[in-house]
């Protein structure tokens, strides 16, 4: 028995682990929500079915290997032979390692087992969210077919290799500079990309642009909803964060990339970036008169400056925070001009999600990133400096890797079995059609 897997440091690290993985659920059930109050009343039930079950599928996906896939980076950097091959061996879900408690695992190979465990849960619900996003940018149109296999493909091996890529102290893009706390190029410009190729595919729903010969239009049937779904991702986003650090009893807090940090900063600078967006988004509902804003407001503030919750000032989480709604609001009426139907994730990813990003790889260039404690060159820790262009080529490699899968995918069903749901379907509505409820 190893009894220092057990002590209270290690009990403590894997808990804070277990909340943010818990908060992220409570994310899915405020998108649930949002996206509830958003539909028509005769596509809610469908629209909760197809939320519940494509978290399901790609979980339950990325569960099989996603974590050992992000694990690649470690083994790689401490030298391990076949670090791919390794990692999926001691990491996929029906390994040794994932079966065994923590107290039977030497430290010496497995290093705070519990926490590495409980970890394997938060990337899970990482996955989760990721599919429950693209999900929220197809609602009301898409069959179920061809968005669970998009759910299974993402949470199998897309969602896994966009956080390999870009997200961990040792990532490759991460190593050459890229800066990202809370994974936000990874998440948001994912998704962002997946869901604009697949509205373009799809069409605009009927009503939205020009008037229906059939009288058809969308209808938010209840605010509340959306606004409860709001405040309950507002809830979620600072322990959400947590999940984002190394903290090091006796060494430090540091954020994903090993940039130094603390659990006041991350936090402080969460809060501040959500009131601003609040505020922001407060201002330009009343403005627009489009009540959405003040509830999306502070997620979009968030999502501005998720990239450097770590490394930000106070003022500065406020300013990107009262910015993130702007450019979410300036990205959704490009949107309607493109007659692209997807008012909810792409202007989150195009507006606060990518710009947030450049804009902090330019205020914090220079900035020392990467690299892992025990570590010699190349990857010493601090061995890499942020920069504006390692952010844009994040940004860039992401949308490819959303893309090209994305258009695939739905040129796929499109010769087959179809991508979306019928007139008919569309006339009567998806709860009447698939459950004969009314």
């Amino acid at each position: 028995m190893f009894l220092e897997q057990v002590s209270t440091d290690s009990i403590l690290s894997a808990f804070i682990y277990v909340i943010s993985a818990v908060s992220v659920i409570l994310v899915l059930v405020g998108l649930g929500m949002v996206d509830a109050g958003l539909v028509r009343a005769g596509n809610v039930l469908h629209t909760w079915v197809q939320k519940f079950v494509t978290c399901f599928v790609g979980g339950l996906a990325a569960f099989l290997f996603g974590d050992a896939i992000w694990q690649w980076q470690f083994y790689s950097a401490f030298g391990t032979p076949h670090p791919l091959r390794q990692a999926l061996s001691d990491w996929w879900l029906g390994s040794a390692i994932m079966a065994a408690p923590a107290i039977t695992l030497d430290p010496k190979l497995v290093a705070g087992a519990d926490t590495q465990q409980v970890f394997s849960v938060f990337f899970v619900t990482f996955a989760m969210a990721t599919v429950a996003l693209v999900h929220s940018g197809t609602v009301e149109r898409i069959r179920s077919a061809p968005l669970y296999v998009m759910a299974f493909v993402i949470g199998l091996i897309l969602c896994p290799f966009a956080a390999w890529l870009t997200w961990g102290p040792l990532s490759p893009l991460t190593n050459a500079g890229l800066h990202d706390f809370e994974g936000a190029v990874a998440l948001y410009v994912f998704t962002g990309t997946w869901t604009l190729v697949t509205a373009w595919r799809m069409g605009p729903r009927a009503g939205v642009f020009t008037p229906d010969a059939e009288g058809l239009s969308p209808a938010p049937n209840s605010y509340a909803s959306v606004a409860t779904g709001a405040l309950f991702v507002f809830m979620a986003i600072p322990l959400i964060a947590l999940g984002s650090t190394w903290i090091m009893p006796g060494k430090g807090v540091f954020g994903i990339t090993m940039a130094q940090t603390g659990i006041g900063v991350v936090i402080k600078n969460v809060f501040c970036a959500l009131l601003g967006g609040g505020v922001s988004g407060a201002i330009l509902a009343a403005w627009l008169r489009e009540p959405v804003w003040v509830f999306f407001g502070p997620i979009a503030g968030a999502v501005m400056t998720g990239t450097i919750f770590d490394i930000a000032g106070s003022l500065e989480s406020v300013a990107f925070g009262v910015l993130g709604p702007v450019l979410a609001v300036l990205v959704s009426r490009v949107l309607v001009r493109l007659r692209l139907d997807e008012p909810k994730v792409a202007p989150l990813a195009f507006g606060p999600g990518m710009c947030g990003s450049i804009l902090g790889g330019i205020l914090h260039r220079g900035t020392a990133t990467a690299g892992f404690p025990d570590l010699a060159a190349p990857y010493i820790v601090g061995h890499a400096q942020i920069g504006a262009w390692m952010q844009i080529e994040g940004v860039v490699t992401i949308m490819l890797l959303a893309a090209v899968p994305a258009w695939v995918i739905c040129r796929v069903f499109e010769a087959t079995s179809g991508l979306r749901i019928s007139r008919d379907c569309e006339r009567e509505g998806m709860d009447a059609t698939y459950w004969g409820r009314r």
